[in-house]
């Protein structure tokens, strides 16, 4: 269900909170739907159950899944199949353009090309 990259420079922690939201995005989980126990994620990938935590935390602060204590965390509404395809392409977006900026295309031309997107016309090569 999950997959972990561990030779990836992705902190696991985000890749399990890709994980989450691309499954929500797929319909696999659904709001309301229970996800594997801290422990039990952790078991089932042999990583430290701080860092499955934590990937928890950082959902729950941006408001993607809730914990009721001693019950579980669930999928929150915000996680719906369309909106977590949104989530999934601006955090991808915001790679790309941390990526961007990474390689010295300044914030002029970023700005060039997602005008030209939006316009239909030609990007910067």
């Amino acid at each position: 269900m999950f997959q972990i990259d561990f030779a990836s420079r992705i902190p696991i922690y985000e890749q399990i909170c890709t994980n989450i939201i691309k499954l929500a995005s797929a319909g696999v989980l659904k709001p309301g739907d229970r996800i594997p126990a801290v422990r039990t994620l952790a078991t089932q990938l042999g990583i430290n159950p701080n860092t499955v935590a934590k990937s928890f935390r950082e959902l729950e602060n941006r408001g993607y899944i809730y914990s009721v204590v001693g019950r579980g965390s669930y999928i929150t509404e915000a996680l719906s199949e369309n909106s977590a395809a949104k989530l999934l392409a601006v955090d991808e977006f915001k790679g790309a353009c941390e990526n961007a900026l990474n390689f010295g295309v300044n914030k002029e031309e970023l700005i060039k090309i997602i005008e030209d997107t939006f316009e239909g016309g030609e990007s910067i090569d």
